[in-house]
């Protein structure tokens, strides 16, 4: 743009000068002020403009090559686009400089504070991307203290030290569910009652509280869930069942979603003879009244009320998949070598690399990848640790094509490679 005075540059006039002999910047200045003085004028004096700041400082560069000479003059201007473009064209009525026959041909007149605005707005692009990468935003930090706060409040229950809510030893409701995740996602709401069973096996533990308690069983909504509430019906005292929404986890749920399935859970009796499942001993005994039944219904009742409700969650789904193909034998070698490398510094980081091709958009925590992939375009994921099917499912629907992990669950869907992959084992 070259230095000007400090005037409000909104235009830039650029020309071209070719001559017939040598000249230098000042013969160049001369005959702009000398060649234009009188044509335009008394508004549009060049000198007059230059001295009230409407048009700053002429910078000129030459270049003499053969006993010719070229060069490039540019006007700043603070005057608007019809006054800037008729000082370009007298430039252009220019016809010698020096001793020299001279040609001047404007070139461009650019708008300075377009070129800025496009510069704006690629730099914060750019700021953004590094802000993102490199340092959390509040949301981040909240989430982090919030995430604090519910690991200090999980407790451990019994002897076998299942992972379970503050409140499990006291309220008169139990809530069943598959894992530590799904206890920390109902703390994040509220609900404190709910008890994990840590597997497909139902612990003991779980079994006693069941006949002492109100108890939901809560799963995830896929061929899993479903499997886990026939193992835990035909051994413990369940009284209520609920899924998430197919092919969801509950770790996944929202406040709403999770109030919305425990609204709609049926009776476990209900359950049971949908799905010709057998009683359990207990519930079909004597003392188990109508009128027993109905009470502990009303309690139930209001426990949909209070924020004391939670959920039977999801662990890990054993089911998922096979492989899609053996991807790892149509990489490069330069790819092969770069995901080795990767995964290397990655180890026991918990943090994966965004690619796009062989870029690395970015270094984000595991946790984050469903809200980075959102922000950037990836289609490679390159992942500490294992592959499960929540990552993957996660991966599949921001449009990844390829997930590559330390280890992986059979997947499906979604092309995985993993170490062993790579080293061709």
């Amino acid at each position: 743009m070259g230095k000007v005075s400090p005037v409000a540059v909104k235009y830039i006039v650029r020309a071209e000068i070719t001559t017939i002999g040598m000249v230098e910047k000042p013969d160049v200045i001369g005959a702009i002020f000398g060649q234009t003085e009188g044509l335009l004028g008394q508004d549009l004096e060049l000198r007059e403009l230059q001295k009230s700041g409407r048009i700053g400082r002429i910078e000129v560069r030459l270049k003499t090559e053969k006993g010719k000479t070229t060069g490039v003059i540019e006007v700043p201007s603070s005057m608007d686009k019809a006054e800037t473009a008729i000082i370009a064209a007298a430039m252009e009525t220019i016809d010698r400089i020096g001793p020299c026959e001279a040609t001047v041909k404007v070139k461009a007149v650019e708008d300075v504070r377009e070129i800025k605005r496009q510069y704006i707005i690629e730099r914060a692009k750019s700021v953004l991307k590094e802000t993102l990468m490199r340092a959390p935003d509040t949301q981040e930090l909240v989430s982090k203290v919030a995430e604090a706060v519910r690991q200090a409040e999980i407790t451990s229950y019994g002897r076998e030290k299942l992972p379970a809510g503050p409140m499990v030893g006291k309220s008169e409701e139990l809530l069943l569910v598959e894992g530590r995740a799904d206890v920390l996602t109902l703390l994040r709401y509220g609900i404190k009652n709910a008890l994990a069973l840590g597997g497909t096996k139902m612990p003991k533990e779980a079994i006693e509280l069941s006949r002492r308690r109100e108890t939901t069983i809560f799963v995830d909504g896929d061929r899993g869930g479903d499997l886990i509430i026939k193992d835990v019906l035909s051994v413990a005292d369940i009284d209520f069942v609920t899924r998430a929404p197919d092919g969801k986890e509950v770790e996944e749920l929202t406040s709403k979603e999770i109030q919305k399935a425990i609204r709609a859970r049926e009776s476990a009796e209900q359950y049971r003879a949908n799905h010709k499942i057998r009683s359990y001993s207990s519930k079909t005994s004597s003392d188990d009244s109508s009128d027993t039944r109905s009470s502990r219904r009303r309690t139930l009742r209001k426990t949909e009320r209070s924020d004391d409700v939670g959920k039977l969650a999801s662990g890990r789904k054993t089911t998922t998949i096979k492989r899609t193909s053996s991807k790892a034998s149509k990489l490069s070698k330069v790819k092969k070598d770069q995901f080795k490398k990767l995964l290397e510094d990655l180890l026991g980081t918990r943090g994966a690399y965004l690619l796009s091709g062989t870029e690395i958009l970015g270094k984000v925590p595991t946790t984050e990848l469903a809200r980075y992939l959102e922000i950037l375009k990836a289609d490679t994921v390159v992942m500490d640790g294992k592959v499960n099917s929540r990552i993957a499912s996660i991966c599949k629907s921001r449009g990844i094509g390829l997930i590559v992990g330390k280890e992986s669950d059979k997947i499906f869907g979604i092309d995985v490679i993993t170490q062993a992959d790579l080293e061709g084992k």
